[in-house]
């Protein structure tokens, strides 16, 4: 498996709303599609930062859904409210544990 993370760093807080509610309607169901999808998660840490975290079988996958959502944030209009380039971070996971949920 790999894992790509996004650290996006100048959010417009006051976006941060509808950009988790597009990436769930809009860049979700497109990384879906993709081969090798394993996951997507979207981290609020506040102070205007945001990070993805993206797993996929192995790192075609990965780079393909990187310029995936690079092209997603210009469609969607995003740039104002994701300012500065992620920084991002990619490789092979090498170790990993699911849990249970807990209700």
């Amino acid at each position: 498996m790999h894992a790509t993370i996004r650290r996006y760093e100048g959010v417009d807080t006051a976006r941060t709303e509808e950009l988790s509610r597009k990436v769930s309607e809009t860049l979700v169901p497109q990384l879906e599609k993709l081969d090798g999808f394993r996951g997507y998660y979207l981290v609020e840490s506040g102070n205007g930062v945001v990070t993805s975290v993206g797993l996929f079988a192995g790192p075609a996958q990965s780079d393909e859904a990187t310029n995936l959502a690079a092209a997603w944030v210009k469609e969607q209009k995003l740039e104002s409210a994701l300012p500065n380039a992620p920084r991002i971070t990619s490789g092979k996971v090498i170790a990993q544990q699911e849990g249970v949920a807990v209700a």
